[in-house]
């Protein structure tokens, strides 16, 4: 079996040769790689280049329409059976393609997704960031988990898909936000047959900052609502949770306040702010306990919860100020192309 391995790019010089270093070391070597640099101002072609020798590698510029684009113009170039697409801060395990060809074997699946994990060489953030995205505790646990819920729907940092189902759906009718959800519920659809590979895993490195997780994550929630306007089964009550968890902190802030104001004179008050914080604290607890047997570090750990606090906040945000902007305004559609 050979791969095509699409790897869209926009800014990451640094991240792209961390990811061609370690594509070095992949025990299965039937493979290409095609990187679309995706009208970034910060060119990889040097540092591609230096790959040639060692590496099947085919490097493209091309103007910015956003990562959906940029991999279905990877799609049209590639030479393999089979199609992968990465992000560009990755990196791949040794075995990842052996992984993958084995489980597209044995399953004989037209399209795969495979889950992330935190490399041992993350910042203390990203590792705290990585914990809250696959964490039972937020809404990371539905994502590459053989215990989703529902049908599996690979995501774009570590998806692949057969040339038959490239040339079926001709990829991704989205340029960004939801694009992977909206192709891979397409595919379903369709009736390929697509499944995740747990053993197919890559070190996802995420976001650096909080505040780049919480505008990640922030679109996520929106990313949500667009997918339900195009397909309303696909919306479950489990995706509402972070924003009944916004709406019930802001609840509980509001209580604080009104009790604080009253001086707890108001025993009803009283009562629903000791409980609201109860839960939060029990929260807190379960989360930090949990993060902390994971991650096996206290800093990494506290990490964790401010990491998760950020998530299901931002999450829950954009989920209801898209459902407002775009299911009772009807404005801001994000329509597909």
């Amino acid at each position: 079996m050979f791969f095509s391995i699409i790897i869209p790019l926009y800014n990451r010089p640094v991240e792209i040769k961390e990811l061609l270093d370690s594509m070095l070391m992949q025990t299965y070597r039937n493979f290409e790689i095609i990187i679309v640099e995706d009208g970034s101002s910060l060119s990889a072609e040097s540092i591609v280049a230096n790959y040639q020798d060692q590496l099947d590698v085919h490097y493209y510029y091309k103007a910015n329409e956003g990562q959906g684009f940029a991999r279905n113009y990877g799609f049209e170039r590639a030479k393999g059976d089979f199609f992968i697409v990465f992000d560009s801060d990755i990196i791949v395990p040794a075995d990842y393609l052996l992984k993958v060809q084995q489980g597209l074997t044995l399953n004989q699946l037209d399209a795969f997704g495979g889950p992330d994990a935190a490399h041992e060489s993350f910042t203390d953030i990203q590792k705290a960031i990585s914990y809250s995205m696959t964490s039972p505790f937020t809404t990371g646990g539905i994502r590459g988990n053989k215990k989703h819920i529902g049908q599996f729907h690979p995501r774009s940092f570590n998806m692949g898909i057969s040339r038959n189902v490239w040339n079926e759906t001709q990829g991704f009718k989205l340029s960004r936000r939801s694009e992977d959800m909206e192709f891979s519920i397409r595919m379903i659809n369709q009736g390929f047959k697509v499944g995740l590979l747990n053993e197919a895993f890559v070190y996802h490195k995420r976001r650096t900052s909080f505040m780049q997780f919480f505008k990640q994550t922030y679109n996520f929630g929106k990313g949500r609502i667009d997918i339900y306007q195009r397909y309303p089964k696909e919306l479950k009550a489990v995706h509402a949770l972070p924003s009944v968890f916004v709406l019930g902190l802001t609840g509980l802030l509001i209580l604080l306040l009104v009790n604080g104001l009253t001086a707890g004179q108001l025993p009803f008050i009283s009562g629903l702010t000791s409980l609201g914080t109860l839960a939060i604290g029990l929260y807190i607890g379960l989360l930090f306990i949990h993060a902390l047997g994971k991650t096996n570090r206290l800093k990494v750990a506290g990490l964790a919860l401010v990491a998760a606090f950020t998530q299901l906040i931002a999450y829950g945000t954009g989920f209801i100020v898209q459902y407002i902007s775009s299911c009772i305004l009807h404005k801001n559609a994000h329509s597909l192309v």
